[in-house]
Protein backbone atom coordinates (compact mmCIF):
# COMPACT_ATOMS: atom_id res chain seq x y z
CA UNK A 1 0.00 0.00 0.00
CA UNK A 2 1.19 3.51 -0.79
CA UNK A 3 -0.06 5.38 2.25
CA UNK A 4 1.68 5.17 5.64
CA UNK A 5 0.32 2.94 8.37
CA UNK A 6 -2.60 4.85 9.90
CA UNK A 7 -3.42 4.89 13.62
CA UNK A 8 -6.69 6.29 15.01
CA UNK A 9 -6.09 7.79 18.43
CA UNK A 10 -8.72 8.68 21.04
CA UNK A 11 -8.51 12.40 21.80
CA UNK A 12 -7.80 13.50 25.36
CA UNK A 13 -6.11 11.51 28.09
CA UNK A 14 -5.41 8.41 25.96
CA UNK A 15 -3.92 10.68 23.28
CA UNK A 16 -1.49 12.20 25.80
CA UNK A 17 -0.48 8.82 27.22
CA UNK A 18 0.01 7.32 23.75
CA UNK A 19 2.11 10.27 22.55
CA UNK A 20 4.25 9.98 25.70
CA UNK A 21 4.75 6.27 24.91
CA UNK A 22 5.77 7.08 21.32
CA UNK A 23 8.15 9.80 22.54
CA UNK A 24 9.83 7.31 24.84
CA UNK A 25 10.30 4.87 21.96
CA UNK A 26 12.10 7.44 19.81
CA UNK A 27 9.26 8.45 17.48
CA UNK A 28 9.25 12.03 16.19
CA UNK A 29 5.90 13.31 17.48
CA UNK A 30 6.53 17.00 16.88
CA UNK A 31 3.36 17.32 14.76
CA UNK A 32 1.30 15.85 17.62
CA UNK A 33 2.82 18.25 20.14
CA UNK A 34 2.02 21.24 17.90
CA UNK A 35 -1.13 20.01 16.19
CA UNK A 36 -3.23 23.16 16.19
CA UNK A 37 -6.56 22.23 14.61
CA UNK A 38 -5.17 19.48 12.39
CA UNK A 39 -6.73 16.04 12.80
CA UNK A 40 -4.38 13.92 10.62
CA UNK A 41 -0.76 14.21 11.69
CA UNK A 42 2.54 12.71 10.45
CA UNK A 43 4.75 10.77 12.87
CA UNK A 44 8.19 9.36 12.00
CA UNK A 45 9.45 6.16 13.57
CA UNK A 46 12.96 5.56 14.98
CA UNK A 47 14.03 3.91 11.71
CA UNK A 48 12.46 6.54 9.44
CA UNK A 49 9.17 4.70 8.87
CA UNK A 50 6.13 6.92 8.41
CA UNK A 51 2.92 6.78 10.45
CA UNK A 52 -0.25 8.84 10.14
CA UNK A 53 -2.11 9.56 13.37
CA UNK A 54 -5.81 10.42 13.15
CA UNK A 55 -7.32 12.13 16.21
CA UNK A 56 -10.93 11.14 16.87
CA UNK A 57 -13.58 10.55 19.51
CA UNK A 58 -13.49 7.10 21.10
CA UNK A 59 -16.49 5.58 19.29
CA UNK A 60 -15.23 6.96 15.96
CA UNK A 61 -11.84 5.26 16.48
CA UNK A 62 -13.66 1.93 16.35
CA UNK A 63 -15.68 3.00 13.29
CA UNK A 64 -12.53 4.03 11.38
CA UNK A 65 -10.71 0.79 12.25
CA UNK A 66 -13.68 -1.46 11.48
CA UNK A 67 -14.14 0.20 8.07
CA UNK A 68 -10.43 -0.02 7.22
CA UNK A 69 -9.72 3.70 6.74
CA UNK A 70 -7.38 3.35 9.75
CA UNK A 71 -5.24 0.24 10.22
CA UNK A 72 -4.98 0.48 14.01
CA UNK A 73 -6.57 2.32 16.90
CA UNK A 74 -5.96 3.17 20.54
CA UNK A 75 -9.22 3.13 22.47
CA UNK A 76 -10.50 2.35 25.95
CA UNK A 77 -11.86 -1.10 26.77
CA UNK A 78 -15.09 0.64 27.83
CA UNK A 79 -15.70 1.79 24.24
CA UNK A 80 -14.82 -1.67 22.89
CA UNK A 81 -17.31 -3.36 25.22
CA UNK A 82 -20.09 -0.95 24.23
CA UNK A 83 -19.37 -0.46 20.51
CA UNK A 84 -16.89 -3.01 19.20
CA UNK A 85 -17.68 -5.82 16.79
CA UNK A 86 -15.31 -6.64 13.94
CA UNK A 87 -11.63 -6.04 14.67
CA UNK A 88 -8.78 -7.66 16.58
CA UNK A 89 -7.74 -6.45 20.04
CA UNK A 90 -4.02 -7.16 20.09
CA UNK A 91 -2.57 -5.42 23.16
CA UNK A 92 -3.42 -4.01 26.57
CA UNK A 93 -1.45 -0.76 26.69
CA UNK A 94 -1.75 -0.54 30.47
CA UNK A 95 -2.63 3.13 30.85
CA UNK A 96 -6.04 4.77 31.28
CA UNK A 97 -6.82 2.28 34.03
CA UNK A 98 -10.23 2.48 35.74
CA UNK A 99 -13.24 0.20 36.10
CA UNK A 100 -16.92 -0.20 35.37
CA UNK A 101 -18.91 -0.40 38.59
CA UNK A 102 -22.48 -0.56 39.84
CA UNK A 103 -23.24 2.27 42.29
CA UNK A 104 -26.25 3.30 44.36
CA UNK A 105 -27.13 5.69 47.18
CA UNK A 106 -24.71 5.13 50.06
CA UNK A 107 -26.06 2.73 52.67
CA UNK A 108 -28.79 1.29 50.45
CA UNK A 109 -29.08 -2.30 49.20
CA UNK A 110 -30.50 -1.88 45.69
CA UNK A 111 -30.84 -5.67 45.25
CA UNK A 112 -33.16 -6.04 48.22
CA UNK A 113 -36.43 -5.06 46.53
CA UNK A 114 -38.95 -7.12 44.59
CA UNK A 115 -39.53 -4.83 41.61
CA UNK A 116 -37.52 -4.70 38.40
CA UNK A 117 -34.17 -3.01 39.00
CA UNK A 118 -33.82 0.30 37.17
CA UNK A 119 -30.30 0.93 35.85
CA UNK A 120 -29.14 4.30 34.47
CA UNK A 121 -25.99 4.34 32.34
CA UNK A 122 -24.16 5.74 29.34
CA UNK A 123 -23.27 2.13 28.49
CA UNK A 124 -26.55 0.19 28.01
CA UNK A 125 -24.95 -2.84 26.34
CA UNK A 126 -22.39 -3.24 29.11
CA UNK A 127 -25.03 -2.85 31.81
CA UNK A 128 -27.56 -5.22 30.23
CA UNK A 129 -24.90 -7.90 29.59
CA UNK A 130 -23.65 -7.70 33.19
CA UNK A 131 -27.08 -8.13 34.76
CA UNK A 132 -28.09 -10.84 32.28
CA UNK A 133 -25.04 -12.82 33.40
CA UNK A 134 -26.36 -12.49 36.97
CA UNK A 135 -29.75 -13.76 35.80
CA UNK A 136 -31.42 -10.42 36.50
CA UNK A 137 -34.04 -8.78 34.28
CA UNK A 138 -33.43 -5.02 34.49
CA UNK A 139 -34.84 -1.82 33.03
CA UNK A 140 -31.89 0.01 31.43
CA UNK A 141 -32.23 3.78 31.04
CA UNK A 142 -29.72 5.52 28.78
CA UNK A 143 -28.28 8.80 30.13
CA UNK A 144 -26.00 11.08 28.12
CA UNK A 145 -24.90 13.53 30.84
CA UNK A 146 -24.10 13.14 34.55
CA UNK A 147 -25.36 9.66 35.28
CA UNK A 148 -24.97 10.24 39.04
CA UNK A 149 -28.13 12.37 38.94
CA UNK A 150 -30.39 9.43 38.10
CA UNK A 151 -30.59 7.77 41.56
CA UNK A 152 -30.63 11.17 43.29
CA UNK A 153 -33.72 12.17 41.30
CA UNK A 154 -35.38 8.77 41.72
CA UNK A 155 -35.04 7.85 38.05
CA UNK A 156 -33.02 4.69 38.77
CA UNK A 157 -32.05 2.36 41.61
CA UNK A 158 -28.44 2.04 40.48
CA UNK A 159 -26.02 3.34 37.87
CA UNK A 160 -23.37 1.55 35.85
CA UNK A 161 -20.51 3.91 35.12
CA UNK A 162 -16.75 4.29 34.87
CA UNK A 163 -15.12 4.77 38.27
CA UNK A 164 -11.55 5.93 38.74
CA UNK A 165 -11.15 7.26 42.29
CA UNK A 166 -14.80 7.25 43.37
CA UNK A 167 -14.61 10.92 44.41
CA UNK A 168 -17.56 12.01 42.22
CA UNK A 169 -19.71 9.22 43.68
CA UNK A 170 -18.84 10.16 47.26
CA UNK A 171 -19.49 13.87 46.66
CA UNK A 172 -22.98 12.96 45.45
CA UNK A 173 -23.85 10.55 48.25
CA UNK A 174 -23.32 7.41 46.15
CA UNK A 175 -21.17 4.33 46.75
CA UNK A 176 -19.93 1.38 44.71
CA UNK A 177 -22.10 -1.73 45.13
CA UNK A 178 -19.92 -4.05 43.04
CA UNK A 179 -17.35 -3.94 40.25
CA UNK A 180 -18.27 -4.95 36.71
CA UNK A 181 -14.91 -5.15 34.93
CA UNK A 182 -11.49 -3.53 34.69
CA UNK A 183 -10.79 -1.03 31.89
CA UNK A 184 -7.60 0.22 30.21
CA UNK A 185 -6.38 1.45 26.82
CA UNK A 186 -6.21 -1.22 24.12
CA UNK A 187 -4.55 -1.45 20.71
CA UNK A 188 -6.99 -2.65 18.06
CA UNK A 189 -6.34 -3.54 14.42
CA UNK A 190 -8.41 -3.86 11.26
CA UNK A 191 -8.92 -7.49 10.20
CA UNK A 192 -7.77 -6.96 6.59
CA UNK A 193 -4.86 -4.71 7.59
CA UNK A 194 -3.45 -7.42 9.84
CA UNK A 195 -3.20 -9.69 6.78
CA UNK A 196 -2.00 -7.07 4.26
CA UNK A 197 0.40 -5.15 6.54
CA UNK A 198 1.24 -7.86 9.06
CA UNK A 199 4.96 -7.10 9.40
CA UNK A 200 4.49 -3.33 9.85
CA UNK A 201 1.75 -3.84 12.42
CA UNK A 202 3.67 -6.48 14.36
CA UNK A 203 6.76 -4.24 14.43
CA UNK A 204 4.74 -1.34 15.82
CA UNK A 205 2.86 -3.53 18.32
CA UNK A 206 6.13 -5.11 19.45
CA UNK A 207 7.72 -1.71 20.08
CA UNK A 208 4.69 -0.54 22.05
CA UNK A 209 4.88 -3.73 24.12
CA UNK A 210 8.53 -3.04 24.91
CA UNK A 211 7.68 0.54 25.87
CA UNK A 212 4.96 -0.63 28.25
CA UNK A 213 7.25 -3.20 29.89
Amino acid sequence: MNRPLRLALTKGRLEKDTVALFDGLGYDCDALHHKGRRLILPVTGPQGEQLEVVLAKAADVITYVENGVCDLGVVGKDTILENGVSFYEIADLGFGRCRFAVAAKAGENPYGGYGQLRVATKYPKVARRFFEQKGMDVDVIRIEGSVELAPLLGLSDVIVDIVETGATLRENGLAVVEDVTEISARLIVNVASLKLRKQEIETLAGRLGEGIR
